[in-house]
C-alpha cells in the first residue's frame, strides 16, 4: 500500500501552483470580457457590474458571425483533406520497404525543417498567379501543404504498430490494396486521426498571419483577422477584443474536449512506432 509522504505533498503543491499559473491568463481574459469599458477596477478584480454588451457589440461590429463561418469552412475542409491525403500517403510509406519509399518519407519530413517565412514570398506569388488571392481556397491549399509533413509522420509511426494480419485476410477475400486500406486499416487508426484532427484544427483556426496576408481587402475574413479589426489607429478596443477572443475559442475548445482522449492514445501509438 502506497503511503502519502512529504514528497507527494510537495509534488501536489507544485502541480497546483503550475495549474494556477496556467489558469491566470484564462481568468484575466474572461474577467475583462465581462467588464464594462469604464470599469475602474484592476485586471485581476472581478467585474463590479458584469455585462454581456461586449459580446453583443463585438459580434455586430466585427461581423463575427460571418468570420466564424469562414474559419469553420477553412478548418473543416483543411482537416478533411489532410486526413485523407496524409493517411493515404503514409500507408505505402510505412508498409513498403523499398528504398524509394524511405526517400519519399524523409522528403516529406524535410518539410518540418523549413520555416514558413522562407516560402512566404513565392507562395504569395503562386497563389496570386493561380487567381486564388482573396479566396478561402487559397488559404485551404496552403494549410493543407503545411499540415501534411507532420501528419504523415504521425500516421506512418502509428501504422508501423499495426499488424498486417487484417490486410492479408482482406486480400485473401479479394480486396485490393486500396479497399483493404480504407475498409480495414483506416478504421483502426481512429486514435491517431483524432490527434491529427485536433492539432491541425488548432493551428488552422488560430492562424492569423496567412489569412491577414492572403485575404487582405476581401470579404472572406477569418475570426482572427476580424478580431484584429478592433485595433485601430486611435487605439485598441480591449473590451471587444477580449470578448471576441472568448467567442473564438469556444468552438475549438469544444472540439478539444471531445477528442482529448484520442490525442493521448494517438501520441502513445505514434511514439511507440
Amino acid at each position: 500500500m502506497n503511503r502519502y509522504t512529504w514528497r507527494t505533498g510537495i509534488l501536489e503543491a507544485g502541480m497546483i501552483v503550475a495549474a494556477l499559473i496556467f489558469l491566470l491568463p484564462v481568468y484575466v481574459l474572461v474577467t475583462l470580457a465581462f467588464k464594462a469599458p469604464d470599469d475602474p477596477s484592476s485586471i485581476l478584480a472581478l467585474p463590479a457590474n458584469p455585462t454581456v454588451s461586449n459580446f453583443v457589440e463585438a459580434w455586430q461590429q466585427g461581423n463575427l458571425g460571418n468570420a466564424l463561418i469562414n474559419s469553420t469552412i477553412v478548418t473543416v475542409v483543411t482537416i478533411g483533406l489532410i486526413v485523407v491525403c496524409a493517411a493515404a500517403a503514409a500507408y505505402p510509406l510505412s508498409r513498403l520497404g523499398a528504398r524509394w519509399s524511405k526517400v519519399t518519407y524523409f522528403a516529406f519530413l524535410a518539410g518540418l525543417l523549413l520555416p514558413v517565412q522562407l516560402a512566404m514570398l513565392p507562395l504569395y506569388q503562386t497563389i496570386r498567379d493561380l487567381g486564388l488571392l482573396g479566396t478561402l481556397a487559397g488559404i485551404i491549399l496552403i494549410n493543407v501543404g503545411q499540415g501534411m509533413p507532420f501528419s504523415i509522420f504521425l500516421y506512418a509511426g502509428f501504422m508501423r504498430t499495426l499488424p498486417a494480419d487484417f490486410e492479408e485476410a482482406a486480400s485473401l477475400d479479394g480486396a485490393n490494396a486500396l479497399r483493404a486500406f480504407w475498409s480495414v486499416v483506416f478504421p483502426l487508426m481512429r486514435p491517431i486521426t483524432g490527434t491529427v484532427v485536433i492539432l491541425n484544427a488548432v493551428s488552422t483556426w488560430n492562424d492569423f498571419l496567412q489569412p491577414l496576408l492572403y485575404l487582405s481587402g476581401s470579404n472572406s475574413q477569418t475570426i482572427t483577422v476580424a478580431i484584429y479589426g478592433f485595433v485601430g489607429q486611435s487605439g485598441a478596443q480591449w473590451n471587444l477584443i477580449f470578448a471576441g477572443i472568448v467567442i473564438s475559442i469556444l468552438p475549438i475548445l469544444t472540439a478539444y474536449f471531445f477528442l482529448q482522449r484520442y490525442i493521448v492514445q494517438g501520441f502513445a501509438g505514434g511514439l511507440k512506432g
